[in-house]
Parts: structure tokens; sequence; C-alpha cells
């Protein structure tokens, strides 16, 4: 099972490291030259010992030799070459592999964005916003730092490892065995660590997720917190949810902090070790001084990596939960690839038909049943019933934000399933109750991703629904730049929509709710506006205030997911059923 996990991971690796190969093998060649270099730096040193020592010691004839300082220099200067030969390979080294790494999570981020146009609509309404977000800010964020504070030096570190060990095998097997034996110990802790470790990285990244959702679900709705003196509660619950990620990232940055101390002192008592048995055997005749000096450099430099390796893993573990959080959405399921469909509709007329229509957010609870309703072209057709009864669920299907479980939905008599989704799409102009504006100018959102679009189309279509002269009160006109600095109305906010959606200028048109966040005088402007603009296009208009949609040509009474009733105004108020009760209870209500 591990080995599948890990095979499975690696597998799902292989397209962001693609064309990667080569530089990082030509990293690891720059690793390992460099730490040749490195390697070779004591046993010049223990040269340039060997030579100061034996100019120190008495010869036979009681006089000193000297040191021979010309030897010296010479040793001294080839070792400053190398050491610079390896400054440059190992900035060479790095500056790759941060290069890759950068690369990586470029191509990470660019992955996300087009899964997010993939993945089906239900995966929002299941993930809270914050969630999302920080897989794709804190995750990817965290996945590239961490990489590139760790896979560099790791492949430093243990090409710095392999060669200490070698040279010191090479110059003395008892020397290497005491050295490598001192520190290997508190190896084997730090990989016990790591283990522990490991889950609560995990757990840190989780917990940051909830945070930052719970912040920007309670920032967006600060109006309404604050009106219910709720400030209290919420704050409670960010303390809880705080205190969480606090004890989760106190606890796996501690066992990771603990490592680099642990190191130091195994390093220090190798330091003592070799220090200790190299006494002795100098004493003994066995090594010489050089020798003794050189182990102890090699001490550091094995240890040094050892140290490296451990915060390098630490690095990786955060590397790899924020990886497991970013890949986990890259393979949530997609929407059907539609890419093989062709373009159904020429010239659209706008007849809309739903055919025994069934449809359920989740498989075991059906919430549309066997809808049936016809949209001859030019048509107003009014959706209206009580909350949750299944208004904005039809929308979303006629749409294709999501499949139908059973029946067809066609257009000019061409079933949707058979067209793209964009197709569909192009076909309607849409405006929700939830107003949506970008950093912009205020033409570039009215404009938004339609070509051609000329002046004066914008300025008409602002006048059309009542905005223009809004417009024109702003420092630049249309070309006002909406930011934090610039402070429009929810009912101004709607009319720019609604305009956006006018300049689509599309055959078919869907209104959920959207004057319901507007008052009364500016309802009726638009209300006027909508009427002549929709003279040729057939309607689609969701409202809880009936009054708005009399003059609607077919509207279709929903409850419980059923048409339980259907027809103009007048044929309905006629029948006296549920919607005539519902239009005389909101005009008493309106009266009183």
């Amino acid at each position: 099972m591990e080995n599948k996990e890990k095979t499975s991971f690696y597998n799902r690796l292989k397209p962001y490291i693609k064309g990667f190969q080569l530089p990082f093998i030509l990293a690891v060649i720059g690793a390992i030259i460099s730490a040749i270099i490195t390697v070779i730096g004591p046993d010049k040193l223990k040269e340039i010992t060997n030579l100061i020592t034996d100019g120190l010691k008495m010869s036979s004839d009681g006089t000193f030799p000297g040191i021979d300082l010309t030897e010296v220099g010479k040793v001294a200067m080839n070792l400053a070459i190398l050491y610079a030969i390896a400054a440059i390979v190992g900035y060479v080294q790095s500056f790759t592999v941060a290069t890759i790494i950068q690369r990586f999570s470029q191509r990470l981020r660019r992955a996300i964005q087009t899964k997010i146009n993939k993945v089906p609509l239900n995966y929002f309404d299941s993930h809270s916003q914050g969630d999302t977000l920080s897989r794709v800010t804190n995750d990817v964020d965290l996945l590239g730092q961490s990489l590139n504070q760790s896979l560099g030096t790791l492949v430093t570190s243990t090409m710095l490892l392999l060669g200490s060990i070698y040279m010191m095998f090479h110059s003395n097997v008892t020397m290497a065995l005491t050295a490598i034996g001192s520190v290997l110990l508190g190896f084997v802790l730090v990989v016990v660590i790591m283990g522990s470790s490991q889950p609560l990285f995990k757990r840190q990244q989780n917990n940051l997720a909830a945070v930052n959702g719970y912040v920007e679900e309670i920032y967006s709705g600060h109006n309404v917190v604050t009106s219910y003196n709720a400030s209290e509660e919420t704050s409670q619950a960010f303390k809880k949810l705080n205190t969480n990620l606090y004890q989760s990232m106190w606890k796996s940055q501690f066992l990771s902090g603990i490592m680099m101390p642990l190191m130091i002192f195994v390093g220090n008592f190798g330091y003592v070790m070799v220090c200790v048995v190299g006494a002795i055997k100098v004493i003994d005749g066995d090594i010489t001084m050089g020798d003794v000096v050189a182990f102890m450099t090699y001490v550091r430099i094995f240890s040094q990596p050892l140290s490296q390796i451990a915060q390098a893993f630490t690095q990786l573990q955060s590397a790899s939960a924020a990886m497991s959080r970013v890949f986990e959405f890259l393979e949530e399921d997609e929407m059907e690839d539609e890419t093989h469909k062709p373009q159904q509709l020429t010239q659209v007329k706008g007849e809309v038909a739903f055919d025994n229509v069934f449809f359920g957010y989740s498989k075991d609870k059906t919430i549309i049943h066997d809808f049936s309703a016809v949209a001859k072209p030019g048509q107003k057709v009014a959706v209206v019933g009580p909350t949750g009864a299944g208004k904005t669920t039809i929308v979303n299907l006629l749409m294709k934000f999501y499949e139908i479980d059973k029946g067809t939905i066609t257009i000019d008599g061409v079933d949707t399933r058979l067209m793209k989704r964009e197709e569909v799409h192009d076909q309607f102009s849409m405006v929700l109750q939830d107003t949506w504006l970008f950093e912009g100018t205020i033409k570039e959102n009215l404009i938004y991703n339609q070509k051609q679009i000329t002046d004066e189309q914008v300025v008409a279509a602002a006048k059309a629904v009542g905005v223009h002269h809004f417009i024109k009160t702003l420092p630049k006109g249309y070309d006002t730049y909406l930011d934090d600095s610039v402070t429009l109305s929810v009912g101004q906010k709607q009319l720019l929509t609604i305009a956006r959606a006018l300049l689509k200028d599309a055959p078919l048109l869907i209104l959920d709710e959207a004057t319901s966040s507007v008052d009364t005088r500016t309802e009726e402007l638009i209300q006027k506006a909508m009427d002549k603009l929709m003279e040729g296009r057939t309607s689609f208009v969701i409202a809880h205030r009936l009054s708005t949609i009399r003059n609607a040509d077919l509207i279709l009474v929903m409850k419980d997911g059923n048409i339980i009733e259907q027809g103009n105004h007048d044929e309905l108020m006629t029948q006296k059923g549920f919607y005539a009760d519902l239009y005389n209870s909101q005009f008493t209500e309106s009266a009183a």
C-alpha cells in the first residue's frame, strides 16, 4: 500500500517536473564538484599542518629545520583556488535549483487556475471559499518556500556527506568509525522525530485553511455580525480555531526546532571524541597531528550536512503537507470534456423546452420532479414560488452549470447535452441577485469579455438601465477605476451588472432576482428598460416581487420542485389557486 501511494505521488508529480530533469542533473553534478573540492580541503589542511609541525620538530643534531613557507604558500594558494571554484559552482547550482523550484510553483499555479475552470459548480458549493483560496495561495507559497530552502541544501549536503565519509575512511578507518559513530546516534533520533512530526505539518495546513475560511466568511458578513451583536461569539469561535492552529504549529515547529540544536550537540560531541581518540593515536605514533586537524574538519563537514539534511527534511515535510492539499484539489472530479462536440446552433430563434426533467444535487435526493415547460421565441417567462421551490435550480440547469439526471432541455430543438457549455453560455445574458464587479474601470466592467463593443453602445446600455447619470458624476466617468476607494451602493452595482448583461446582446436572457436589491423607483426604471430590451428575446425572470412579472407571457408556479400552475397573470388569478394566494398576500402586505 505504501509503495502504491509513493508511486501514485511521483506519477502525479511528473507533468509538473517535465523538462527539469536535465537542469536538475546538472545541478547535482555541480553539487558533486563542489562537494569533492570541499572534502579535499581538509587533506590540504593536513599537508599545511604537517609542514608546520615538521618545521618545528627538532632534528637529530639539535637544530630546527624551519618551516618551508614556499611550500606552505603553494598549498594554501591551491586551497584558495579550489575553494573559489567550489563557491562559483555552488552559486550556479543554487541558482539552477531555485529556478527549477520557481518554475515548478508557476506550473502548479497555472494548473490550479486551469482546474478552477474545470471543476463542477458543486465543488464550490461543498467547499468554503477560504479553503480553496488557501490551497491556491498559502499552500503553493509554502510549497515554493519550503522546496527553495530545502532541495538545494539537500542535494549539496548529501554530496558533502558521502564525500566526507569516503575521505575519512580513506584517511584512517579507526578515526572514521569514531567520528561517524559519535554522530550516528543523533541522526537516528532525527529520523524518529521526523516521522512523528509529519502528521502535524498536515494538520497545521488544514487548521490554517480553517482559519482563513472563517475569517473570509466573517469579514464578508461583518455588518450582520455587528448588527446581531455577535462579535463575542465570533471571537470565541475564532479563538478556538486559532488555538487549534497554534497547537498544531507549536508542536510541529517544536519537533522540527529541536533537530538543529540536537545536531549541533552531536557535532560538538564528535569533535571531543575525535580529539580524544586522535590524541591517543598521535601519542602512539599511529597518525600525525595533521591527521587530527583534518579529522576535526571532517567532523564539521560530516555533522553540518547532517544538520542541514535534518533541517531540509523538516522543510520537505511542510512542502509535502502543502503539496498533498494542492494535489487533492488538482485531482478533483472535472466536468465532462466537451472539446469533441461540434457547434450546434447558428441563428438562434430562442425556443427553450424542458421535457420531463429530473434533478438532484445528490443522487439520493431529487428536488426537481418531472419538470416540463416550453418557452416560445421572444416570450417573457417568469418562474415564481416560495423559497426552496427550485427556481434558481432551474436556471442552473438551463445554463448547464449542472447536468440533469433525466429528461432533456433543448434550445431550438437541440439537446443542450449535445452542446458545449461555452456554446450554451453564449446564448444567455445573465444577471444574478449577487453582484460581481472586479477591479478595473467601469467601462471594462461593462464590456467584460465582449469584443467590438463601442463607447456609444456602452453609454446606450447605461442609459437604458438608468445608471448613466450616476457614472457621469464620478471623477473620470466611464474611466473611473473601481477599487476600495470608490463606494457603490448595492443598487448601483446591480444596475452596472444589468447594463453588462444588456451589452452582451444574447438571444436569451436570465434575470435571477435581478431587481431585489434596488429601491422601488429604480426598479420601475429598470422594469421599463427591460420590457423594451426583452422584445425579440426569450427571457427567464425569477422574482419574489410578483408585481414585476405581471406582464410575463408565461408564469411557471413552482412548489417542491414541481410546476403546479402555469399561464399568464390574468389566467392564474382567475384560477384562484396557489399563485393567486401568493400574489394577494404580497399585495395585502404592501398595502399594510
